[in-house]
């Protein structure tokens, strides 16, 4: 007997919906427009080395490199407009100068350091090279004698010093500007931004005059701290002031609702939120503070040897110490001084990893220890209505 085979077809499962907070992608990498922008620069490079070399009396390597990039958006731009509309088109081009333009900053950064390490590396391949001071060193001596470690131990105690002096002062202040406000907010402002405008040799002119000369406090680097701790304040107080600026209005309002102060809101909620962007304006300022020269000069002197008390004696930064080994006219002590600029590099480079670190990657995002405090908390609160 004859069976009957079923033809029914089984459909096929349909994918899973992806979650409801899934961030959605919009930037998708397509041939055609992989292809445009490679044929865009070629043509541009070509038609700029015939007007360079065959048709215009033009020389420089700047002034080429400029007009291939002018043809490049130019040629780049006619071609999206054969394939795509006008407001497709405007903003391709808007988004390959944007990306031409962060790798252009990144490649500037990774020639500066490059170029530095290079310079410097027959100095900095030797362990002893941050290890050493220069009090054994001579005009004669060896890459192996002779090194940045006691200007790495002034720059730490120094940064750290002015850190101590400048965020918290830097802070207060934004919080009373965004937070407070006032009659006394419009001539804080106005301080603030008087003192970010005026050069840094100025804050070390004042810490000279008033510190050192008045007061009687020898140079040392709690002076050079004093110096740097004034060129930071400005810096903190602005970038804290636009970061609180930015929190949204709605948490305070909660916590308002909730009943909480003033105080307790900036405490708990605006300080907390904006804890990202207070880290990224300590590390800028920490930035500026770190590679000063002129401030140093006038207040901290110049020593050979390790210092490891900065309220006596005089004491040796990175930034000093490059200044003073670029002017010697052996090539060993050059070399040095390119070596400490490698060293002044690397050791803002780990300042701010540790920044960001400590920070988080995005305002508002809890750290590890929150997370694991308020598990804590919920499992405790779990139990305690179990037993009830």
């Amino acid at each position: 007997m004859a069976t009957e085979t079923s033809t029914e077809q089984v459909a096929a499962p349909e994918p899973p919906a992806p979650p409801a907070d899934a961030p959605l992608r919009i930037r998708r990498v397509s041939a055609e427009g992989t292809l445009s922008v490679l044929g865009a620069a070629g043509a541009a490079l070509a038609l700029d080395w015939v007007l360079y070399e065959r048709v215009l009396p033009f020389t420089g390597v700047l002034g080429f490199w400029v007009s291939w990039y002018v043809l490049f958006l130019v040629l780049y731009g006619g071609i999206a407009a054969l394939q795509w509309d006008r407001m497709a088109v405007r903003d391709r081009i808007v988004q390959v100068t944007l990306t031409t333009g962060g790798v252009l900053a990144t490649a500037i950064v990774v020639d500066q350091v490059g170029y530095t390490l290079v310079r410097g590396f027959t100095a900095v391949k030797h362990l002893t090279f941050f290890t050493q001071s220069m009090a054994a060193e001579g005009p004669l001596s060896p890459q192996d004698v002779g090194g940045v470690g006691h200007a790495l131990v002034g720059t730490l105690e120094q940064i750290t010093l002015a850190t101590a002096f400048a965020v918290p002062l830097g802070v207060m202040a934004a919080v009373f500007l965004s937070e407070v406000g006032g009659r006394l907010a419009r001539p804080v402002r106005t301080l603030v931004d008087a003192m970010t405008a005026l050069p840094d040799i100025i804050s070390g002119l004042f810490i000279l005059a008033f510190v050192v000369l008045t007061l009687g406090l020898q140079k040392c680097g709690f002076a050079a701290s004093l110096a740097l701790g004034v060129t930071m304040l400005p810096i903190v107080c602005r970038a804290s002031e636009a970061v609180l600026r930015i929190v949204p209005g709605t948490l305070r309002e909660a916590s308002y609702a909730l009943g909480g102060s003033q105080w307790r809101t900036v405490l708990s909620v605006v300080l907390p939120t904006a804890r990202s962007g207070l880290s990224t304006a300590v590390v800028l300022a920490m930035a500026r503070g770190i590679g000063e020269t002129a401030p140093v000069l006038l207040v901290a002197g110049y020593a050979r040897g390790f210092n490891w008390n900065p309220f006596a004696n005089w004491q040796t930064s990175l930034p000093l110490y490059i200044y003073y080994e670029i002017q010697l006219p052996q090539v060993t002590e050059k070399i040095r001084a390119f070596g400490g600029g490698f060293a002044l590099i690397i050791l803002v480079l780990i300042l701010f990893t540790i920044a960001r670190r400590i920070g988080g990657a995005a305002p508002g995002q809890l750290t590890r220890r929150q997370r694991r405090r308020i598990e804590r908390e919920s499992r405790r609160t779990a139990a305690e209505r179990t037993r009830a």
